[in-house]
């Protein structure tokens, strides 16, 4: 079989660069995923818990996804609320101008109608539901009156649907914020942990992480071909992105987390599919066994269902890994995260 050339990707050390000098970013490159399973978080090397903090800093970060993503829907949601109140308003401030022009015209014509002075007074909400005088009013009236009556209820319902929203998305921005800090303190953590290493240890770790990265451009994938044309498009811009940095919360299209890789690829090809490892999970026909993977199809790896990737063709999966790592292929025997199934998205 022809093996698979990564193709060569514009200004990988920049982004590299740039990833390293960002707040989320870890100045000396991590331990990669290669042939060991997951360390032993017990362990008291420094290595074996610099991979538990960074595995537990990809967990949050699937959390904060979803709240990203839960803030987006309810700010959306909440404005359109907003909007929907103020063009309420303006219909019933309408209605109140046309009681208001009827008043002036049987003011002219001798006095106004003491229920149409009332919901002209200083309280006219009130009158809404007070109104004991209907029928003192001609038909004109009545009809301005229960269509105002009508629109004031629907506005009070509205109004109280948007706080609702805003409330709900006050609380999303707080757990926003809550996970944010999570993700940063292990990710200082880890910085605080390498940096405790020797000039010598931290570079048996860079030689690693170069390994892996070579390893990545010299992988077999074989020749077997996607389930469909959308699968096969999105996996096609996944490959693209070969070399271009992990960074927490980042959907594209010059750096990545695992599920922001997937989500980012898919909408290329045209499929929107929800932004986090464990909604992508139950997003299309689960495929249980490996055997029965094709590429272009999802991989959920993880218990917790807390990372995803490209099935890649010859048990080979293409991710986003980790914090100090690029997108790359790597065997998913060797991973050292559990398979739980596969998604094909229709």
């Amino acid at each position: 079989m022809a093996s698979h050339r990564r193709p060569k990707q514009p200004n990988n050390r920049s982004y590299a660069a740039v990833f390293t000098a960002t707040a989320a970013a870890v100045a000396v490159s991590s331990p990669l995923a290669h042939a060991d399973p997951l360390p032993d978080p017990r362990k008291k090397g420094v290595k074996a818990q610099v991979d538990r903090l960074y595995e537990e800093a990809t967990q949050a970060t699937e959390k904060y996804n979803g709240a990203k993503e839960r803030e987006e829907k309810l700010q959306e949601e909440a404005e359109e609320l907003q909007d929907t109140v103020a063009r309420s308003q303006d219909e019933l401030n309408t209605l109140r101008n046309k009681l208001g022009s009827l008043a002036t015209a049987q003011y002219r014509s001798g006095g106004i109608d003491p229920s149409v002075q009332l919901f002209l007074s200083s309280d006219p909400d009130g009158y809404l539901d007070k109104a004991s005088a209907l029928d003192r009013l001609s038909s004109q009236q009545l009809g301005v009156l229960k269509a105002a009556q009508s629109k004031q209820r629907i506005l009070e319902q509205q109004r109280v649907q948007a706080a609702e929203k805003l409330s709900g998305l006050a609380e999303t921005r707080k757990e926003l914020k809550d996970k944010k800090k999570e993700i940063q303190g292990k990710l200082a953590k880890a910085q605080k942990l390498l940096n405790t290493l020797t000039a010598e240890e931290r570079g048996r770790i860079r030689a690693e992480e170069e390994r892996a990265n070579r390893a990545s451009e010299r992988v077999d994938l074989g020749d077997e071909a996607s389930a469909s044309q959308r699968a096969a498009a999105a996996f096609s811009a996944a490959k693209s992105r070969v070399g271009m940095p992990y960074v927490w919360g980042a959907s594209g299209p010059n750096s990545f987390d695992c599920s922001g890789l997937t989500s980012w690829a898919y909408r290329q090809a045209g499929v929107s599919i929800p932004r986090t490892s464990q909604a992508q999970a139950n997003a299309g026909t689960r495929i249980n066994s490996l055997s029965a993977l094709k590429p272009g199809d999802l991989i959920i790896m993880r218990s917790d269902l807390s990372h995803v990737g490209f099935y890649a063709g010859n048990g080979q999966i293409l991710h986003s890994p980790k914090p100090g790592a690029t997108v790359r292929y790597e065997s998913i025997s060797r991973s050292g995260m559990p398979f739980m199934w596969g998604v094909r998205i229709g």
